[in-house]
């Protein structure tokens, strides 16, 4: 089995492995990890010490195949505080997701309190973590230590997690990768349906960072809000063990599978 989740094949072509393969169907990647490999795109596309980054959309565009990607990237808005930088996969000649981020430069103000709550304290051992009715791949790459609800139990959940495998080969995986191989499951922890019987897909990720993660565990405090006649909308408040970093948003297709 490959220990991470990406394997590079030279020439901005990527071999995703099966530590990406999502709930739905094994034949597909969860969001999370591609939406990491374009995070990761973004750091490294002419990089710059002084900027962070304060802002992902994530587009996805179709299933992303466990399969051979191409992936490319590039710097659409240059600027001396805030640069705009695209990034691109492709499988078969096909775009599969695009993200889209802001660099700004790093601020030397005062701190000012974020107004989210401080996430739950990390519980000492692990739980159960899957969810039936689920499959592997992804959710078995990840640990999972739920603070407050579970994949099983409907409605707000809040979990702690870490990446058991790296984004690439030997590379430390970055803040950002950290938080956005995660971010994605918001919609998952929160459900208020099960998974055997309902999809609750996003086609969309939005993170906003107000600071980088500290550390490998990384919570996301999650809540999915139904509307009659509307779209599923996931919230996430995304925290590292000194508080909050962000928040992360997507909406959500909510259908009988």
């Amino acid at each position: 089995m490959d220990d991470s989740f990406f394997v590079p094949l030279g020439h901005d072509r990527w071999r995703a492995t099966e530590h990406t393969s999502g709930p739905w169907d094994p034949r597909f990647q969860h969001g999370g990890p591609p939406s990491a490999l374009l995070g990761r795109a973004v750091e490294t596309t002419d990089p710059r010490e002084d900027l962070m980054v304060g802002r992902v959309s994530v587009e996805i565009l179709g299933p992303i195949p466990v399969g051979e990607l191409t992936l490319r990237s590039r710097v659409s808005r240059p600027g001396r505080r805030v640069e705009l930088v695209e990034a691109t996969l492709s499988a078969d000649g096909r775009d599969v997701a695009t993200a889209r981020a802001w660099r700004v430069t790093r601020t030397g103000s005062d701190a000012a309190s974020a107004p989210q709550a401080a996430p739950p304290p990390l519980p000492e051992t692990p739980g159960e973590e899957h969810s039936q009715g689920w499959l592997g791949g992804y959710l078995s790459a990840v640990e999972w230590r739920f603070a407050r609800g579970h994949f099983t139990t409907p409605g707000p959940s809040a979990a702690w997690t870490r990446m058991r495998v790296p984004l690439v080969p030997d590379e430390p995986p970055s803040p950002l990768q950290r938080v956005l191989v995660v971010a994605d499951s918001g919609n998952g922890i929160s459900s208020h349906h099960d998974p055997a019987q309902w999809h609750f897909i996003n086609p969309e990720l939005t993170v906003h960072l107000h600071r980088e993660a500290v550390g490998e565990w990384v919570c996301l405090d999650a809540a999915t809000t139904i509307s009659p006649g509307g779209v599923g909308l996931a919230t996430s408040v995304l925290s590292d063990l000194d508080g909050p970093v962000g928040v992360g948003a997507q909406s959500l297709l909510v259908a009988p599978r």
